[in-house]
């Protein structure tokens, strides 16, 4: 499986640990699956979790991904 690269990074602020700059589907999934906070993971991170990994399947764009990561951390109120 080969990492799929987004045009521009999604900055994600994990308070207290700070910022973290996503420019990846594999790099998102670790943050999805590792950082994210319990209490966040709702429908939008079930759904940023399901389009990058479909993005790392390569049945999903990068555009795709980035936008349901950005929308997903917008949500939880993690955009930094």
């Amino acid at each position: 499986m080969n990492d799929v690269w987004f045009s521009e990074p999604v900055v994600i602020d994990f308070q207290p640990n700070g910022h973290r700059k996503v420019s990846s589907c594999f790099e998102a999934m670790e943050c999805l699956d590792q950082r994210w906070p319990r209490q966040a993971r709702d429908g939008a991170w079930r759904s940023a979790s399901r389009v990058c990994r479909d993005a790392l399947d390569g049945l999903r764009s990068p555009v795709e991904a980035r936008k349901t990561l950005r929308k997903a951390a917008k949500v939880a109120g993690l955009l930094a």
